[in-house]
């Protein structure tokens, strides 16, 4: 059984450079955990290291990513021109290893339109298999239709957009995240919810926003098991008579986006999701290296999951091997 993880991240040199003079004092706390910790040196292993941790979690392929908050807390002036060197740099890494890499596309979202000409290339010319964006950009949401060019792209493509979390906005941060000192403002902020609450309520407000209904080929990729508002669409219907959307709110996770574990090896998890969303809707992610998986971890939670064999290969391999075929090259 093969195994790919979906949300396994990186960096480069000269992204950490650009995070370093946008926060000198590394305040923000992800900046902390990227530029200047035990984190540091696996984010910016593209070989043999990083092989290894597959291995050793049982994961055979990896689709890379850029770490978050990626390009998207950069002016669009020094954004955009890092756009192709990361690109370019994930895509030397699945030339060096074939097989074993794949790759999303980092994005400026600070300016759209360039943004969405860098997905075309990522995918036509370089061979990536979408993008990964963060769930806001400079301070806006991404439902915003100032973003949709991409939208516009990523369908075109028939190329998936992972959605992953950032770090809320700062006068979010401060109101809810805030009174505990370090590290537990930090931790609440973002690993242990603040995050995930954020990154949910974006993919919610694209849907009330319309932008599955403009873009009914999109699909995104949540994960974190849904980012937290996959086990609260009972109450979210109530919008459905508020809104003139073509579909319940629910019916949009059944039709234009996929669930990943993120990272989080539960097995309560996966069969609410089952339940939710089906087999059809649900693919492998580990978060590496924020969270590192071990002697066969990641293949044995699939392994002793409660789901047959064929389900179990839809999870590990076929679900995103069905999605990436389908995408125009």
């Amino acid at each position: 059984m093969k195994l790919y993880g979906l949300e396994e991240h990186f960096v480069t040199a000269d992204v950490l450079d650009a995070w370093k003079r946008r926060d000198p004092q590394l305040a923000e706390p992800m900046m902390k955990w990227a530029v200047a910790s035990d984190i540091t040196p696996a984010l910016l292993d593209l070989g043999g290291g990083r092989i290894a941790a597959m291995e050793d979690a049982g994961i055979d392929t990896a689709v890379l990513s850029l770490t978050t908050p990626g390009l998207q807390n950069l002016d669009a002036a020094e954004a955009v021109p890092l756009q192709a060197p990361t690109n370019d740099a994930i895509a030397a890494a699945v030339r060096r290893h074939p097989g074993r890499f794949q790759g999303f596309a980092a994005l400026a979202t600070s300016a759209p339109s360039a943004a969405a000409e860098e997905l075309r290339r990522a995918v036509t010319e370089l061979g990536l298999n979408g993008a990964l964006v963060n769930a806001n950009s400079g301070g806006r949401a991404l439902d915003a239709p100032g973003f949709w060019d991409v939208y516009e792209a990523a369908e075109d493509l028939r190329a998936p957009i992972y959605l992953h979390p950032s770090v809320p906005f700062p006068a979010v941060t401060a109101a809810y995240y805030r009174g505990f000192g370090e590290p537990v403002d930090s931790m609440l902020a973002t690993g242990a919810f603040g995050w995930h609450y954020d990154a949910g309520l974006t993919v919610l407000r694209m849907i009330v926003g319309g932008v599955f209904d403009r873009f009914p080929k999109l699909q995104v990729i949540l994960g974190h098991w849904g980012e937290v508002v996959l086990f609260y669409l009972d109450r979210v219907a109530a919008m459905d008579k508020l809104t003139d959307l073509r579909h319940p709110i629910a019916e949009y996770f059944r039709s234009n986006i996929f669930i990943t574990p993120g990272g989080i090896s539960s097995h309560k998890y996966l069969r609410w999701s089952l339940e939710t969303v089906g087999i059809e809707r649900i693919m492998y992610a580990s978060d590496y290296p924020f969270n590192r998986e071990s002697t066969g971890s990641a293949r044995r939670f699939l392994e002793t999951a409660p789901i047959g064999e064929a389900d179990r290969e839809r999870i590990a391999f076929r679900n995103w091997e069905k999605l990436v075929a389908g995408i125009r090259r």
